[in-house]
């Protein structure tokens, strides 16, 4: 994959100025793009301060051969959701893990995305963009290449790429708390590997949510992340007195869900190669539904 920058003003008067300040590339890429001879103009190989002229095209090719052999390749079904030559993005079901660990080597998102790669001769490391926790089910994106993968990281830093999700909360919220924004700084709970908890010192956290209905017993709300720390959702639920439904570490078990209702559904960001607006959805997963539906609790 390349990208392209036609020369029509004296803007930028070098290459380096190009590939820095209008396609934002990392120090770390750009040594990779020169040690490889991936930048020209004209077509031409050119140096970082080769001087520019009008109508002149700068092209970077940020598409290397690239393998994550550590990797097993396991031939997994994956529900793609998007896909072109910068990005996979997949509807990921509760129950796997994004990454490969010790007690999910070869069964992972990870890898089924490699054998997914290699059976379409897509030559590039495997790059999750963010992560969901094992229970927790939907989008989560493949960057196909280490410039898209800054990119959509980026935007997650400056908060432009925003991430939404379904969850069934325990207990109604009141109309006085219908729409609400909570801010609470999170850490990792002493002693423990995995829990967080609220905590002063920790990192700053902001979530907001807004009610979709309340039932019985339960409600549902859709929810936006402003920032994306581990188990934030979970934590802040916790936090105001409504826990995530079937949440086993900050709430408790129930006989409705077999794991925490929680459905990353909708994200929204800018494509980092064509600019344009992407706004992606996942349909609720058939458990998180069935309730919804049936509305028996």
């Amino acid at each position: 994959m390349k990208l392209e920058y036609t020369v029509n003003s004296t803007k930028y008067t070098t290459v380096k100025e190009v590939l820095k300040a209008h396609f934002h590339i990392s120090d770390r890429l750009l040594l990779k793009l020169k040690r490889h001879n991936q930048i020209f103009i004209n077509q031409t190989p050119a140096f970082m301060h080769t001087s520019l002229h009008l109508n002149d095209i700068v092209t970077a090719n940020i598409s290397f051969t690239e393998t994550s052999e550590n990797i097993v390749a396991t031939n997994l079904p994956l529900e793609i959701i998007f896909e072109d030559e910068s990005m996979l993005v997949l509807n990921k079901p509760a129950g796997i893990t994004v990454h490969p660990s010790i007690s999910h080597f070869s069964d992972s998102l990870s890898n089924g995305v490699q054998y997914y790669f290699k059976k379409n001769k897509i030559h590039t490391k495997i790059r999750p963009v963010n992560r969901l926790d094992k229970d927790t089910s939907g989008l989560v994106i493949f960057a196909k290449n280490e410039y898209v993968q800054e990119c959509l990281i980026r935007q997650m830093a400056s908060h432009d790429f925003k991430k939404h999700y379904l969850a069934l909360l325990v207990g109604n919220l009141d109309e006085n708390h219908k729409i609400g924004t909570i801010q609470a700084s999170i850490a990792r709970k002493e002693n423990s590997i995995i829990e967080r908890e609220i905590n002063p010192n920790g990192q700053f956290s902001i979530t907001h949510y807004k009610l979709i209905e309340n039932y019985l017993d339960y409600c549902l709300v859709d929810v936006q992340l402003e920032t994306g720390r581990t188990h934030q959702i979970r934590v802040h639920s916790k936090f105001i007195g409504h826990p995530i439904l079937g949440d086993s570490l900050y709430g408790s078990v129930t006989q409705l869900i077999e794991r925490q209702a929680l459905h990353s559904y909708k994200i929204c960001f800018v494509h980092p190669v064509t600019n344009q607006k992407i706004e992606l959805k996942a349909q609720i997963p058939q458990d998180m539904e069935h309730l919804i539906l049936s509305k028996t609790f």
